[in-house]
């Protein structure tokens, strides 16, 4: 059987260092926030070129306390789109706010720019492009129309972790940008965990104030906060991982372009377009088929894995039908929805399963 994903094999590739990292929190006694969670705010903000980084407990919170420390509040309207999964939603909803959904491109199947303009009213606070699958979407295009209305642009990178554009690192264009830290992504916790980063000061403040019951020193209670903190043990795992995350990111990318040279001949399937000026670090590896279902119930019967990467768009799930939007509102989402099939991809992923995949589809449409 071929795994869809194994966090394990990863695990073992670095088993010494992340028992260490480890042990090392154990013996400090210093279990929530701290030496280790400040230091991989700083690496990570390194990282991404920008001058902070606030660690919380989930990707969700890191979403919740950018939209906060922009402003966004009862009333307002978010622009985002319904091809995502429901977090970026979510996190929206929590802070009082009004989603309003623009559709995806139908090849990259990131946030359309083209629609966005005729969404902006005078209640509009904030724009959310999601770099789904780990290819940003176009931010040159989103950045124009925000900056011309005065909008912030709040990133989620949730699956784009290391991904550029233009050469610019994921999360460091907008006023923020957040990420996820759930254990199957390209920078995976052993268990949850979640970081915004940004160039703001006042931003920054907010945030290390929000995520820590709204304290700014402690029983100094100045905002209303939350308990999102990181516990140290993720904190340290992270900066063990987050080493090997720019080698981990190759390793996707060299099965990727494997995945396409065995599959771009079929007339069944499409395959993922990287755009020349991105670089795509494959969270997820998503093809395209008319009989997606069938073709899953196909690969199954022969031990492929695969996954759906996201079957419901936002706008048609029952929680958010008070939003009013009807099926037919979105249609490249909703053909998105229809057709993706995720296959198999992880660093530590053997080419020759790859070959295996690929055949199985061949043999799939050949039975």
């Amino acid at each position: 059987m071929i795994p869809f994903l194994d966090i394990k094999a990863q695990y073992q590739s670095i088993k010494g260092e992340i028992d260490a990292a480890v042990l090392g929190v154990l013996a400090s006694g210093q279990y929530v926030l701290g030496e280790e969670v400040l230091r991989f705010e700083q690496e990570f903000a390194d990282y991404c070129s920008v001058k902070h980084a606030i660690a919380v407990n989930t990707g969700t919170s890191a979403l919740h306390l950018a939209l906060l420390a922009a402003g966004i509040g009862p009333g307002d309207e978010v622009i985002t789109v319904p091809f995502t999964f429901v977090a970026t939603v979510s996190a929206i909803c929590y802070t009082g706010a009004r989603p309003v959904f623009v559709d995806v491109e139908p090849v990259t199947l990131t946030m359309d720019p083209a629609e966005v303009e005729a969404k902006i009213t005078p209640r509009t606070k904030a724009i959310i492009p999601v770099h789904i699958y780990g290819q940003m979407a176009d931010m040159d295009a989103i950045k124009a129309i925000a900056d011309h209305h005065r909008i912030p642009v709040i990133e989620d990178a949730c699956q784009a972790h290391g991904a550029l554009y233009k050469g610019q690192r994921a999360g460091s264009i907008g006023v923020s940008g957040c990420f996820s830290f759930y254990p199957g992504k390209n920078l995976g916790a052993c268990g949850e965990g979640g970081l915004v980063v940004t160039n703001s000061d006042e931003q920054a403040k907010t945030m290390r104030m929000l995520r820590d019951w709204g304290q700014e020193q402690r029983y100094h209670h100045l905002l209303k906060g939350f308990n999102y903190r990181m516990d140290a043990i993720q904190g340290a795992i992270l900066r063990v991982k987050l080493r090997h995350l720019e080698a981990w990111t190759e390793a996707r990318r060299t099965h990727a372009r494997r995945y396409s040279s065995l599959l771009a001949g079929s007339p069944h399937l499409k395959i993922p377009v990287e755009t020349a000026d991105r670089r795509h670090v494959y969270h997820v590896y998503a093809i395209r088929t008319r009989d997606r279902d069938g073709l899953q119930r196909v690969l199954s019967a022969d031990g492929v894995p695969s996954g759906l990467h996201y079957p419901i768009p936002v706008h048609l799930q029952k929680a958010h039908a008070d939003l009013g939007y009807q099926a037919g509102d979105f249609p490249v989402s909703e053909a998105a929805a229809r057709e993706v099939l995720s296959l198999p991809i992880y660093p530590e992923m053997p080419s020759q399963h790859i070959d295996q995949v690929a055949a199985a589809l061949e043999y799939a449409y050949v039975s």
